[in-house]
């Protein structure tokens, strides 16, 4: 299971890459394995407002509907359209080509409560 170590990761199994104030968010490899195939992916619209915990995105697969919840405060500033026209992406590369969305965080202090490599894989028992 791939679980790269300069990401931070959500309970809820979605990661997040922080540049400056800007962090792209996207589902794990576990999250995508456990979906099994993604047959369609609904990103925020840019300009909205998102909480950390709540929901930002959905995405469907064969199996089921899933809410996809943002790891931090912000507001939308980047979609991946790519992901709608090609929902299989989140599969094949979710910590790649395969993102959700950015976020201007508004409150980075909201990372600290989530977890490193080390303790994501602690939490998926890997």
């Amino acid at each position: 299971m791939n679980i790269p170590e300069n990401l931070r990761y959500a309970t809820s199994h979605e990661w997040i890459l922080v540049e400056g104030d800007t962090g792209t968010v996207g589902i794990t490899d576990h999250a995508q394995a456990e979906l099994t195939d993604i047959v369609f992916a609904e990103p925020p619209a840019v300009g909205k407002s998102v909480q950390a915990g709540a929901i930002a995105a959905v995405v469907e697969s064969v199996k089921a509907a899933s809410d996809i919840y943002s790891p931090v405060s912000g507001e939308v500033i980047e979609r991946n359209d790519a992901i709608e026209a090609d929902p299989s992406l989140l599969n094949t590369d979710p910590f790649g080509s395969g993102w959700i969305f950015k976020i201007r965080l508004t409150n980075p202090d909201e990372l600290t409560s989530l977890n490193d490599a080390a303790g994501y894989r602690a939490q998926i028992g890997g």
